[in-house]
């Protein structure tokens, strides 16, 4: 949608055809009996992405939904029985780190004063840059800091903090990019700076709120979209896409721009058109699936946030089992999100709605019957951490893992994600915005640049649309 809007705004005549009955990719909505979950994305990180996409049409967010920043932004909860929660101000956060481990504090505002000339490089830079060539990122100022791609952002972190604790939620952030904090460049601590200085907000309503805008905006500038309408065949003339065959008809077209899997996109094509080869895209480091519950209680509960992280278990062996044996892990670390804490709308009165996360390796055997061994085990390890029983007070719940990723958006292997942001997967190391073998097919979205994540799916968007009217003028 964001491309299409802005197609639309240059004059193009876009169509959107969508697989299913929403709009907005994995961004969907489940709702039943007066309660409101977020499928997909639940953290509103980076609100500055969000308010240049909508300044570019002249319009604000507040145009479109209420915004509030989360105080705490999340609390998360540590093996050693300790919990530490992150609030809305960058001074009460150095305390909680003083608190922590003497001198952690100013070794943070250094760490931040880094970041943030890193955030302002990666998007002033970096991050709106099309991947064709090297020279679109090197510079003066992309040069002074290209030792950071060559350091990890685990290594880095170490030098300046020893707590174990603080070290994890330092490296949290970049579990958003997809990788392990040992795989990931140190420049990409820009995160943390989205994290503890821009701080994390909530939209009234859920992330839902966000592709309703998008969908408002699209339909502002004259975007026409066709729901239930999943393309089965890219028909070519020679090496030009003529037009697509849906469940609907074939609908002709002068340029195909897909937000589709871009591994599911290529199926569509003839062999020899393909860019990359199936060895290829299992050669990749994806970013993690998700196995998520959905779920409804008939109460209200105690000592929870809008957002908790339970990392109360080891850390690098969980990730060892997405990024390296890639097996169902014994000790899950979790994320749970209780909407209703801060929205009314998530909910009725007294009861509260949670979102249950167990990030798990692309994929991995998916049944009804492990779905529900790891509900147990994060349900147990719930109740004793928030020190309280909730299975009596549970109403319904809905699970969704590997198999829906595939069967809902043809998600290769089930990731969640995309692919992950590595030194060896970044900018022209990335899957190309346009396709090398078909002169007017492009893709966008977290399989190619920037990466995975919302706010980069969105600048995706707006990289890909100024790369059609560089190669497809009007």
């Amino acid at each position: 949608m964001s491309a299409a809007s802005y197609l639309a705004k240059s004059g193009y005549e876009v169509t959107i055809l969508e697989k299913n009955n929403d709009v907005g990719g994995r961004a969907r909505q489940f709702k039943k009996d007066g309660f409101t979950f977020d499928i997909g994305p639940s953290f509103y990180w980076m609100p500055d992405v969000f308010e240049s996409f909508f300044n570019d049409f002249e319009k604000k967010v507040s145009d479109y939904y209420e915004l509030i920043r989360l105080n705490p932004g999340y609390k998360v909860f540590f093996k050693d029985q300790k919990k530490i929660e992150i609030e809305d101000d960058f001074d009460k956060i150095k305390t909680t780190f003083e608190n922590y481990e003497k001198g952690s504090g100013k070794h943070l505002e250094k760490f931040i004063k880094n970041a943030k000339a890193n955030y302002e490089i990666a998007i002033k830079d970096l991050v709106y840059k099309p991947g064709e060539n090297l020279l679109e990122i090197i510079n003066f100022k992309t040069f002074l800091k290209l030792k950071l791609f060559f350091v990890t952002i685990k290594k880095q972190i170490s030098k300046g903090f020893k707590n174990d604790n603080l070290q994890k939620i330092l490296e949290f952030p970049v579990l958003f990019l997809g990788a392990k904090p040992s795989n990931t460049p140190a420049f990409y601590n820009f995160m943390n700076y989205a994290d503890l200085k821009l701080g994390t907000w909530h939209p009234i309503g859920g992330m839902y709120e966000v592709v309703k805008a998008m969908h408002s905006l699209a339909e502002e500038q004259g975007v026409k979209i066709i729901r239930n309408c999943a393309v089965q065949k890219i028909n070519l003339n020679s090496n030009t896409v003529t037009s697509v065959s849906t469940e609907k008809g074939e609908f002709k077209c002068d340029i195909l721009l897909s937000g589709a899997d871009y591994h599911f996109t290529e199926t569509l094509l003839p062999k020899k058109f393909k860019q990359y080869s199936e060895s290829y895209w299992d050669s990749k480091v994806f970013a993690p699936s998700s196995l998520l519950f959905y779920i409804g209680f008939n109460t209200k509960l105690k000592n929870i946030t809008h957002h908790s992280l339970f990392f109360d278990t080891d850390f690098d062996e969980h990730s060892k089992t997405i990024y390296d044996s890639k097996t169902w892990p014994k000790d899950p670390l979790f994320y749970a999100s209780f909407p209703s804490v801060s929205d009314d709308s998530a909910a009725p009165k007294t009861c509260d709605a949670g979102v249950f996360l167990i990030p798990i390796a692309p994929g991995i055997k998916d049944t009804q019957k492990i779905r529900e061994k790891y509900f147990n085990i994060i349900i147990d390890r719930f109740e004793k951490r928030t020190n309280q029983e909730v299975r009596s007070h549970i109403l319904f719940k809905k699970s969704y893992c590997v198999n829906d990723f595939i069967k809902d958006y043809n998600s290769y292997k089930g990731n969640a994600y995309g692919l992950a942001n590595t030194l060896l997967q970044t900018h022209i190391l990335r899957p190309k915005l346009k396709s090398k073998k078909v002169s007017n097919l492009y893709f966008t979205g977290q399989l190619t640049v920037p990466g995975p994540g919302v706010p980069p799916s969105i600048i995706s968007g707006k990289i890909v649309s100024e790369l059609i009217k560089k190669y497809h003028l009007l």
